[in-house]
């Protein structure tokens, strides 16, 4: 379940699971925000047939902010068929830039290391590397797809 969010337009700290449905009916409230889902789910299905079974959605998505400008997720590798995954996944030049042209959105393994600050992205999605940790978004493709 998604909890409210906090005074700052954040969820609060730690990994909230939710059901695809949750996230349509939370975080799919604009045309915009919309469309984001759109670009997210084709990207959630294209990882699940890859054999992904987790992924983490961050960002100014996952908040109170009216216009996000994307939305951010990492995915966790076990079980991902490296030969059957979408090359997109795996190709982080000009900032993702062709990941963000075809979903909406920017993609890391879960394992990546952040630089800086030279954290696994999951832990550098919740802020762990902050004095102000938030909250993410955990999404099982299995269930939810």
């Amino acid at each position: 379940m998604i909890p409210p969010f906090d005074e700052r337009g954040n969820l609060p700290p730690g990994i909230h699971k939710a059901s695809w449905a949750e996230i349509e009916a939370r975080f799919g409230a604009t045309p915009w925000r919309r469309s984001l889902l759109l670009g997210l789910r084709d990207a959630l299905e294209r990882l699940r047939s890859a054999g992904a079974g987790t992924v983490y959605l961050d960002g100014s998505f996952v908040t109170s902010k009216v216009a996000p400008a994307d939305f951010d997720a990492c995915w966790s590798s076990q079980g991902v068929d490296i030969d059957a995954l979408d090359p997109v996944f795996l190709d982080f030049a000009r900032g993702r830039e062709r990941q963000k042209g075809r979903f909406r959105g920017e993609f890391l393994p879960a394992d990546a290391i952040a630089s800086p600050p030279g954290i696994r992205a999951l832990d550098f999605f919740q802020g762990k590397h902050t004095s102000r940790p938030k909250g993410i978004v955990e999404l099982e493709l299995e269930a939810a797809l």
